[in-house]
């Protein structure tokens, strides 16, 4: 019986996220149009916020706890590891104000209402994983850009999400090129727990009643750091906020 509701309740989630975004990205194309990458963005921060308020329907809660130790008016690198899709749309909805731009791979730029348009169209950095020479240059022009403008990068350095909330190993080659050339930066270490179990059966069904937590970590400025510093840091901040 439990199995049979999972279905049912999956089946409303899929069909009322589907039909929300198909009609967000006409939304998205006038924003766009009329008011450039900030109208943009601004729609699809509301996607990302009714993105979660779907997950409710999964019996879903999201917390995200100590905002207040993110550095204000500077560079930040946010850095997080990574369990499922909706790490992307916490982050995005309660980081909004630090204008977040994320490198992620390139496949989501295709076949998603709304989701796809946006990456197609939005400053963030879109990674051929087969090809990951071919991402340094835009990670580079990211780093200078975040400098400049004292905005946010997002970066997952396992770079595959993990499947059972274990912390995959850490890539260093984004996160050295983000603090290469934004030296003024601070690193923002993220630990997010239990998105994973949403998929835990995969993508049909769902698994209901998840509470997903996102723990900001204290930052540290770049510039005070050696890059293997910097990495033994953040990976020992974020592994140690996971809870298995």
């Amino acid at each position: 019986m439990k199995k049979i509701l999972l279905y049912l309740i999956t089946s409303i989630y899929y069909l009322v996220y589907f039909v929300v975004m198909c009609v967000m990205q006409p939304v998205e194309w006038f924003a766009f149009k009329v008011f450039g990458n900030a109208g943009l963005q601004t729609v699809f921060n509301f996607i990302a916020f009714i993105s979660l308020k779907f997950n409710h329907i999964l019996g879903t809660r999201f917390s995200f706890e100590n905002i207040d130790f993110i550095p204000k008016n500077v560079p930040v690198i946010f850095v997080a590891n990574h369990q499922s899709l909706l790490d992307t749309a916490g982050i995005i909805w309660y980081l909004r104000k630090f204008n977040c731009l994320f490198v992620t791979k390139k496949e989501l730029a295709k076949g998603i209402p709304s989701v796809s348009y946006f990456l197609r169209n939005a400053k963030y950095v879109l990674i051929d994983r087969s090809n990951p020479k071919q991402a340094i240059p835009q990670i580079k022009s990211l780093a200078e850009y975040i400098e400049k403008e004292n905005y946010s990068a997002v970066i997952f350095p396992e770079g595959t999400r993990s499947k059972d909330g274990v912390p995959k190993e850490f890539a260093e080659s984004g996160l050295k090129i983000l603090c290469k050339y934004a030296p003024s930066a601070y690193v923002v270490p993220i630990s997010i727990n239990d998105s994973w179990k949403v998929y835990r059966y995969g993508y049909f069904p769902l698994s209901f009643g998840n509470h997903i937590r996102f723990t900001v970590h204290k930052s540290f400025k770049v510039s005070d750091f050696s890059f293997e510093e910097i990495m033994k840091k953040t990976q020992n901040e974020i592994v140690q906020g996971i809870k298995l």
